[in-house]
């Protein structure tokens, strides 16, 4: 995701941290003047032989102030064979919304017609069981070159709407970038498909040679392991003669001399040369492959972390869950461990007499305001530090997507889908095959509080929910495994329902089935955050 522009007040925070006054800015002594500037996306890559069933796993956050209007595009035939490059569609607030946007360029159109496509601000997956995920790794400053053509998404979706495989998109999205110039930030792409799953890294390349092109690289994740990307880059030494592992652009080596990264000499390490960053990690990165492979003994402190794991015990959907909602309790990254008091509380006992018990009570969350923070830390400096987690509350919206080559595309692609935080949000799966999306999920949710918004369904309840959390959590956990059970226990005969369907030639009956229980299951969770926002009211109400 791109640069956040941070506020005033966040800018405060950003100094206390990085401020020598405080003890846990001494941990961190190798970050970068720029580090907090990476608090953008997560996406964690697994590998088919890494997952519990064989499938194929990408994921993202969308952790800013971008739009949340969810479509799923129709297959398309563009008119006069001329493809229209779009620049802002990231804060539109509806699909048909046009405002604050510009036409770029074009490009040739693909003749016949395109895939269908699940779009959301960065799009996400096809009718062929190609997904993406994405971060911003910005990258030096020096790279940028508002020239070129392209940003991100419009990449992602043109990949979308073209390509099956993860290959034959990561090999568009380059060539593209490269005649047409890359325009944006650093960014980081997860693709996978049915069989395969790469990171893909792309930057400007500056004012490096007669017209606007790209640095990008490629490398592809090992069947059996686990990788990630938070917004660092993470590609390091390119091997160029292993076609079977890399990608990369035809003129990046001759680029990259031209701009003085690199001496022809030196082992072609990538993420080095194109950002200030001291290391290819940070809390996140560190987190998920520590968590999923303990067994490697890695360290925060190391240098480095490999550019993947063999995890210890095979990754399922439900586990993606749980590492998307992690905000992690009870480690040593949790910002709340020195935020709980013991108060005494009189209390009715058995036989109606007045009692005194000593309760432990949290009433600061995870999902604190900067301003919070900074209040705590003047108050005692360290108390609150500012560690990035991978559940956040300024969340726009998150997919965790799931491809399997044994089943028919229409079933086999699945995004388990959920506005807003993570740690607070149930999911929904949305079908490669469907054609429709529930009610209100084409109505962004961020220019203003929208009724007819799916996302404010959610949002208004995990807000009220956070300014008691440790009173209400419980509640918003207990109903999180609730839908976390249904969906896996009621997916499976779903998707065995459609698949007869598809194979007695029944496609059109398949799609509204998977169509019908997307927006039954989503206006069952809605349903059930608002009466817990009444509830979580009525606490409030009698006490705080």
């Amino acid at each position: 995701m791109r640069r956040v522009h941070f506020s005033s007040a966040m800018a405060v925070a950003v100094l206390l941290l990085l401020s020598p006054v405080y003890p846990y800015a001494q941990v961190l002594p190798y970050l970068a003047e720029d580090e907090p500037a990476k608090e953008s996306c997560t996406s964690i890559i697994v590998g088919r032989g890494a997952s519990d069933d064989g499938s194929v796993m990408t994921s993202h956050t969308c952790d800013a102030n971008y739009r949340t209007w969810v479509t799923m595009e129709p297959r398309k035939v563009f008119a006069g064979g001329v493809d229209e490059i779009r620049w802002g569609l990231l804060h539109t607030e509806e699909p048909y919304d046009l405002r604050n946007t510009e036409v770029k360029g074009s490009v040739p159109a693909p003749e016949g017609e395109t895939f269908r496509f699940l779009n959301v601000a960065y799009p996400c997956m096809n009718e062929k069981q190609l997904a993406m995920g994405e971060t911003t790794t910005e990258g030096k400053r020096e790279l940028v070159n508002k020239e070129g053509m392209f940003q991100i998404e419009e990449l992602e979706r043109i990949a979308l709407q073209r390509c099956s495989t993860a290959r034959d998109a990561i090999k568009l999205m380059g060539r593209l970038a490269e005649e047409y110039g890359y325009g944006d930030w650093g960014e980081s792409l997860t693709v996978i498909d049915k069989k395969e799953a790469w990171l893909f890294e792309i930057y400007g390349s500056g004012k490096s040679g007669k017209k606007p092109g790209a640095l990008w690289a490629a490398q592809r994740i090992p069947d059996d392991h686990v990788s990630i990307s938070a917004n660092v880059p993470r590609i390091g030494v390119i091997d160029f003669k292993d076609p079977d592992s890399f990608m990369y652009g035809s003129d990046l080596r001759e680029r990259c001399k031209e701009l003085g990264l690199w001496d022809g000499k030196a082992p072609f390490k990538f993420w080095p040369m194109v950002t200030t960053y001291q290391k290819n990690f940070y809390y996140r990165e560190y987190f998920v492959l520590n968590a999923v492979a303990p067994s490697l003994g890695l360290k925060f402190e190391d240098e480095e972390m490999p550019f993947s794991v063999k995890p210890d015990k095979k990754i399922s959907a439900q586990r993606m869950f749980e590492l998307y909602r992690e905000t992690y309790d009870g480690t040593d990254f949790d910002q709340v461990k020195d935020l709980k008091i013991e108060v005494k509380r009189r209390v009715k006992g058995e036989n109606g007499e007045t009692i005194m018990v000593t309760d432990t009570t949290a009433p600061i969350s995870t999902f604190m305001t900067n301003d919070t923070r900074t209040l705590l830390n003047q108050l005692k400096p360290g108390c609150a530090p500012r560690i990035r987690t991978i559940a956040v509350i300024q969340c726009s919206y998150s997919e965790i997507v799931k491809l399997r080559d044994w089943l028919p595309d229409e079933v086999g692609g699945v995004a388990y889908f959920a506005f807003d935080n993570p740690a607070q949000t149930p999911r929904v799966p949305i079908y490669a095959g469907q054609t429709e999306l529930p009610k209100g999920f084409d109505v962004c949710g961020q220019k203003r509080y929208r009724k007819d918004a799916a996302i404010w369904r959610f949002r208004e309840t995990n807000r009220v929910a956070t300014i008691g959390w440790d009173r209400t959590k419980a509640k918003i956990r207990k109903n999180l495994a609730e839908y976390d059970r249904m969906i896996f226990e009621e997916t499976p005969v779903l998707e065995k329902k459609a698949v007869e369907l598809i194979k007695a030639g029944k496609k059109e009956e398949a799609v509204e089935l998977l169509n019908g229980y997307c927006s039954r299951l989503s206006a069952s969770e809605q349903r059930t955050w608002e009466e817990l926002r009444e509830e979580f009211w009525s606490i409030y109400a009698r006490s705080l």
